[in-house]
């Protein structure tokens, strides 16, 4: 079991043992799939921010906000998911839950009665 190594993070890597590669490697495509998701929404908020879209300034400036914030928040939550998944299929522990994806989901929700009310 375990060991050290000069892996990091250390609390990920010093459990369990070496998953098979396929597993691992496709927790980190999903990670790198959540960061481009914060891409995009960073992207977004400096698109409605730059381009004045929609007309309605506080609408525009809270979206931007909010998609500037979330972008960020999502890198962060993309990032500890990694770490979860990891270190559950190191110590053959079930995956942790998909909260990330809920989070997600009311968010993109809420913007999008956001811009539905400011383009009426």
């Amino acid at each position: 079991m375990g060991g050290m190594t000069d892996r990091r993070p250390h609390w990920v890597y010093d459990r369990g043992e070496e998953p098979d590669p396929r597993f691992t490697l496709a927790n980190e495509r999903t990670f790198l799939a959540w960061v481009r998701t914060a891409l995009a929404m960073l992207a977004g908020g400096v698109a409605l921010h730059a381009l004045k879209v929609p007309g309605t300034a506080w609408v525009r400036t809270t979206l931007a906000i909010v998609l500037v914030l979330f972008g960020a928040l999502v890198t962060v939550f993309a990032l500890v998911r990694w770490a979860r998944v990891e270190r559950a299929m190191r110590t053959r522990q079930p995956l942790p839950g998909f909260g990330l994806g809920y989070l997600m989901t009311l968010t993109v929700a809420v913007g999008a009665v956001l811009l539905a009310v400011a383009f009426l």
